[in-house]
């Protein structure tokens, strides 16, 4: 690990950290908090992926859409409209939005083929943007004077590493730049997460064998076919099956690559000193 105790972490004059877990969970919440203490800068995997590796087909579904609509299709045709995504820290629904959901194109699905192809071209995306880290660590000081550095990641970052693989090029990547720390939930957030999700779910993304397992189920216990599925009812009983996948892949990064601390650890935090203090702590007991 970049700190390996807690003295190395107090002193270190350049502090950089990967935050991982569940969304939900506080990762945003601690990156906001420290970036409003003015010295760090908040990397958010999301956001790249949105404006850097999927912009374009973001902003090309919107157009596709619009092409349907013959007043706007003439408009489009003649450049006399602008469609684009408005994407920031706290509004990532473009990128969900096209995610999409698999089943009844009348209740709002897509075909599988087509989800499948969307998943694909999100993996490929989320890693690029990891990948980018070290690139926006220099890029933060050189141009901005930010000392730290925080790495904001997706609940997916778990789905394309294998975190029992010494060279997995990704977790390799992150860990020479930055500490990795697992922000853990227990049942009680986990049954949280599960209800949140209930009220709203959200499209989201899936190691490809997991998903052709639990469509294959879903199908099969359902009694349908595949165009006949309600999306909303399957990423809702697909979810809780998603935490449980993910929790085991969690752990084993933070096992092999990382530190442990947990959701209401964080969410007590009031500040930059509290973090400073919480994560010497964690160092400590792990030596």
């Amino acid at each position: 690990m970049l700190y390996q105790s807690a003295q190395d972490w107090r002193g270190a004059p350049r502090k950089r950290v990967v935050f991982f877990g569940m969304s939900g969970l506080g990762k945003t919440f601690v990156s906001n908090m420290l970036r409003s203490a003015g010295g760090w800068f908040h990397y958010s995997i999301d956001y790249r992926i949105g404006t850097r590796y999927m912009g374009e087909y973001i902003a090309d579904n919107a157009k596709a859409e619009a092409m349907k609509v013959p007043f706007l299709r003439d408009l489009l045709l003649s450049d006399s409209i602008y469609i684009g995504s408005n994407i920031s820290f706290e509004n990532l629904t473009p990128v969900s939005t096209y995610l999409g959901k698999p089943g009844d194109p009348a209740k709002g699905g897509m075909a599988i083929a087509e989800y499948r192809r969307r998943q694909a071209q999100f993996k490929q995306a989320e890693i690029n943007a990891l990948l980018d880290t070290s690139y926006f660590i220099e890029r933060a000081e050189r141009l901005y004077g930010y000392p730290h550095f925080i790495c904001d990641t997706g609940g997916s970052i778990c789905e394309w590493v294998d975190a029992e693989d010494p060279n997995d090029p990704v977790l390799s990547e992150l860990s020479k730049h930055a500490l990795m720390i697992w922000i853990k939930g227990d049942d009680a957030h986990t049954e949280e997460l599960i209800r949140r999700f209930d009220r709203a779910p959200k499209p989201m993304s899936y190691q490809p064998e997991f998903l052709s397992r639990v469509w294959d189920e879903y199908l099969q216990t359902q009694g349908c076919a595949a165009d006949e599925v309600d999306p909303d009812a399957f990423i809702r009983w697909t979810y809780a099956q998603a935490l449980a996948h993910r929790q085991p892949r969690y752990e084993a990064m933070a096992r092999n690559w990382g530190v442990t601390v947990t959701a209401d650890q964080i969410s007590s935090l009031r500040s930059e000193g509290d973090f400073d203090d919480l994560i010497a702590s964690v160092l400590e007991e792990q030596r």
